[in-house]
């Protein structure tokens, strides 16, 4: 793929200095942009040290870009630390800047950056800066604010149509997390693959709170490059224009993506038609992605062992495989397709059997895994226990109708009806166990209770 891009930055027409930056370095496909605040200069300054920070450290371990191999989880995980590390490094850096210098004290930035390597890109963002992704003409936020605001509407505590006239309205502006106001910060991290045509924008806020995801997505699909920033900024301006405005777009063009498949066969788009999942948003896929495991099969392979025990959801990336039981195949498997979603819940030996009929490829999601989702990301546990369950439930539901009418014309006390009743009973157990599950994290009050202290807020 041809990486084309273009960068342009503005003023507004309301402040008197421009306190966001970019940075773009063609030969490591780094793109950058930082959105300064602190006044008196102080802004500039951040967003300057910090642009320039995360370019000094990731070009310093730039030889791991040589032997990055995308089908390795461990070199995946190791781009993605240095790239947060490199974020650690300018909030230590903006930090100490300001301790040397006291009219700079608070003085903070938000970061998004961007890095692209073969067909992966990796993601680390702090703030509310925004990466947008187009994708097939949709558009995905690949970023979620760390803002007062968004924190009250992903609570449920408030809704964006009442920001204006809601008690937090003085707040609007309030960060959760910054760079550089304290010596060190939460990064967030990710990593996807990235398809032929994907387009990005990189933007802070000055240019998004003036334009809604379908201006984006319509200007991003243009294919003059050098033209859409300027392009972006200019209706920033003229609906407003209060704050700078800054525009970073990057587009991958021609054929690319994984071993030049077409987009329908990326894994993440994959991913996202796996019934389980269809509850989550682009940027909780990819999140989970980078939590789940690849494995490589080759045809014959025994892929699942009736009996064994397990704890593990299995996706089909590649390849095509039988679904067996009590040696009779039950269904056979092709890309998409997934078996073990009972696994994750039920601690009892596995229920069916899996042979490869061809090589191919395997995600793994284990029941470790969710255990680690439900400490570190309940929002994300919560929604994918809750899919599990609506999956559960449907073919309980589909089984038991298949029961009765198959003993709708025997008597109640037949022996079928009896081993259909019994089996409905054996079906609920692990229904019962999602629903627990799920209960367990909403029952947790205190997690949902939004307390703010004004002393944790960084006004932008």
């Amino acid at each position: 793929m041809q990486i084309k891009y273009w960068a342009a930055t503005d003023v507004g027409r309301k402040r008197a200095d421009n306190e966001d930056n970019f940075l773009i370095d063609e030969n490591l496909n780094l793109f950058i942009v930082a959105d300064g605040m602190g006044g008196h200069a102080s802004g500039e300054v951040a967003s300057a040290i910090a642009v320039h920070t995360i370019r000094e450290v990731v070009h310093r371990e730039r030889s791991l870009f040589d032997s990055f191999d995308p089908d390795n989880p461990e070199d995946q995980m190791e781009v993605s630390t240095l790239l947060e590390y490199a974020v650690h490094e300018a909030c230590s850096r903006v930090f100490h800047k300001a301790q040397l210098e006291p009219e700079k004290r608070g003085m903070g930035t938000t970061v998004v950056a961007l890095l692209l390597i073969g067909d992966h890109g990796f993601i680390a963002y702090v703030g509310d800066s925004r990466i947008y992704l187009l994708r097939e003409g949709t558009i995905y936020p690949l970023t979620e604010d760390h803002s007062l605001m968004n924190e009250l509407i992903r609570s449920g505590k408030l809704q964006k149509d009442e920001i204006a006239t809601s008690p937090y309205a003085r707040f609007k502006n309030a960060m959760t997390r910054a760079v550089g106001v304290y010596e060190n910060v939460e990064v967030d991290v990710l990593d996807f693959e990235i398809a032929a045509n994907d387009s990005f924008l990189l933007c802070s806020d000055g240019l998004y709170e003036y334009l809604d995801e379908g201006d984006i997505a319509t200007n991003l699909s243009f294919t003059d490059t050098d033209e859409i920033p300027g392009r972006l900024i200019d209706i920033a301006n003229t609906r407003g224009g209060k704050d700078n405005i800054t525009a970073v777009v990057i587009q991958a063009v021609g054929e690319g993506g994984r071993a030049g498949l077409p987009l329908h066969s990326s894994t993440a788009d994959i991913v996202r038609r796996v019934p389980v999942f269809r509850r989550l948003s682009f940027q909780q896929l990819t999140n989970l992605r980078t939590r789940c495991q690849l494995r490589d099969f080759n045809d014959g392979e025994v892929l699942a062992r009736e009996g064994d025990d397990n704890g593990e959801l299995a996706i089909l990336l590649e390849g095509n495989a039988r679904l067996t039981r009590r040696g009779r195949t039950l269904k056979m498997l092709a890309p998409g397709d997934y078996y073990g979603e009972l696994d994750l819940l039920e601690s009892s030996k596995r229920q069916v059997g899996v042979t490869a009929t061809t090589a191919g490829r395997l995600l793994f999601l284990t029941r470790e895994t969710i255990h680690g989702l439900i400490e570190h990301d309940p929002r994300l546990a919560v929604k994918l226990l809750w899919g599990i369950h609506h999956e559960l439930s449907e073919k309980v539901v589909a089984a038991l109708d298949n029961r009765n009418s198959i003993a709708a014309p025997r008597q109640v006390t037949s022996p079928l009806h009896s081993r259909a009743k019994k089996s409905a009973v054996r079906s609920t157990p692990p229904l019962k166990r999602a629903i627990t599950a799920i209960d367990n994290v909403f029952d947790d009050d205190d997690d949902d209770v939004l307390e703010v202290d004004d002393a944790d807020l960084v006004e932008s």
